[in-house]
């Protein structure tokens, strides 16, 4: 009786496939990692705290609404009275004295109004920066004179 070869090599074969089922592990899957949320900061200057339909104002506003409801909105927020320092406290999470805006862009001889950001001011797109964050910014800065180096 003859045998074919190809028959005579199949408990090699069977023990090579079972040699690689057991040495070849299929890699554990590794968590996903959490989304990130996008952030979006919007300041508006010279309105009022209900000005916005999100904040219970009269006025239609469907478009900023829309991202209220459905992220963080701050509801205590501390205000400047003044577009400069609430805009450097804004950025950094400093009061304005510490972030270099004293009370407006222009610098004065005193300490706290430099008229630009400070060294120490650290930004809060410089922050998310570090986390692999990629910012921008449209509107004015405002935070710094225009004169000042």
């Amino acid at each position: 009786m003859k045998y074919n070869k190809l028959y005579l090599l199949l408990p090699v074969i069977g023990a090579s496939v079972a040699l690689l089922a057991w040495t070849v592990k299929p890699k554990p899957k590794m968590p996903a990692a959490p989304k990130r949320p996008n952030i979006v900061v919007i300041l508006a200057d010279d309105m009022g705290f209900s000005d916005l339909g999100c904040y219970g104002g009269e006025i239609n506003t469907p478009n900023i609404n829309y991202p209220a409801q459905n992220g963080i909105r701050f509801t205590n927020f501390y205000n400047a009275s003044r577009c400069c320092p609430t805009r450097a406290s804004l950025l950094t999470g400093l009061y304005n004295h510490q972030a270099g805006i004293g009370k407006m862009s222009d610098e004065e001889d005193a300490p706290g109004y430099p008229g630009h950001l400070t060294d120490n001011a650290v930004t809060l797109a410089e922050v998310l920066k570090t986390a692999g964050y990629h910012t921008a910014m449209s509107g004015k800065w405002h935070v710094k004179h225009a004169g000042a180096a």
